[in-house]
């Protein structure tokens, strides 16, 4: 009896992992970020997912993809701006998949794929935008390339949603030059401020001569301010500032006293 049931629970152990192997490789389980492409016998049946799915073993092949976006680092690239400067740029990417099915049969490797074309779109824009543009309207360029790539991957199912020029590297001939002229252009507007400054101050002075011209009396107002301000300082010497037509005063009025005592000079 015993030798008859030994190889019965051989077979029904076999059989038990053989139904356990199958199950395991029937049974997929995709994560909610995640899309099954299902292939069955070599044509494309889907994509499935997320979630518990079952395959055919032997049958249906599945590849996953990642449905979240991707950062894709665009490394240096050196070209020549559309007015003859050689610049050192670099960018980032972010783009993700949009159609699983495409990514999967139209394109071999889709990451490889749209990192060669951000490079090379990176340095075709760049020869066509000028330095200025580079450097002070970047996003110009950012939208551009964005547009551009975003063309090409379409086909494939890739959305690129961002890109962005991270970096450009001038070279020092370029950068000592662009130095001088912001040096030059800081010393224009100082030239231009100081001189308006002078001409606001001299109008000032003509309008403060006009005044006290007319009124005398604001000559007087002006050198008591001026004594309260030297006072402020607590100086031990304090100057006095007397009118010429008040000492002219005193110099007429001596000399009709001096006539009145001596009538016969």
């Amino acid at each position: 009896m015993g030798d008859v049931l030994a190889p019965l629970i051989c077979l029904l152990i076999g059989v038990v992992v053989v139904v356990i192997s199958l199950l395991a490789a029937a049974v997929r389980v995709v994560q909610e970020y995640e899309r099954g492409v299902i292939f069955r016998l070599g044509r494309l049946i889907g994509a499935k997912g997320p979630g518990l799915f079952f395959l055919i073993p032997f049958i249906d092949r599945m590849v996953k993809t990642d449905l979240r976006t991707v950062t894709l680092d665009v490394p240096t690239q050196e070209a020549i701006t559309n007015d003859n400067v050689t610049v050192k740029v670099n960018a980032v990417a972010y783009f993700r998949i949009m159609d699983p099915e495409k990514a999967i049969v139209q394109v071999e490797d889709y990451r490889r794929a749209t990192y060669q074309i951000a490079q090379t779109s990176l340095r075709s824009v760049i020869g066509e935008a000028e330095l200025d543009e580079l450097l002070a309207h970047r996003e110009r360029v950012n939208e551009k390339l964005a547009i551009i790539i975003d063309e090409q991957t379409e086909p494939w199912g890739i959305k690129v949603s961002l890109v962005e020029v991270k970096d450009v590297e001038l070279p020092p001939t370029m950068q000592r030059a662009m130095a001088r002229q912001a040096e030059a252009e800081r010393e224009k507007r100082a030239k231009i401020i100081h001189a308006e400054g002078e001409f606001q101050a001299a109008q000032q002075l003509r309008e403060a001569a006009h005044t006290m011209a007319n009124e005398p009396t604001a000559l007087q107002l002006r050198y008591l301010q001026t004594l309260t301000e030297i006072a402020a300082e607590k100086n031990s010497t304090l100057i006095f500032p007397v009118p010429i037509d008040i000492i002219s005063s005193f110099t007429q009025v001596a000399q009709d006293i001096a006539k009145l005592a001596n009538p016969d000079e």
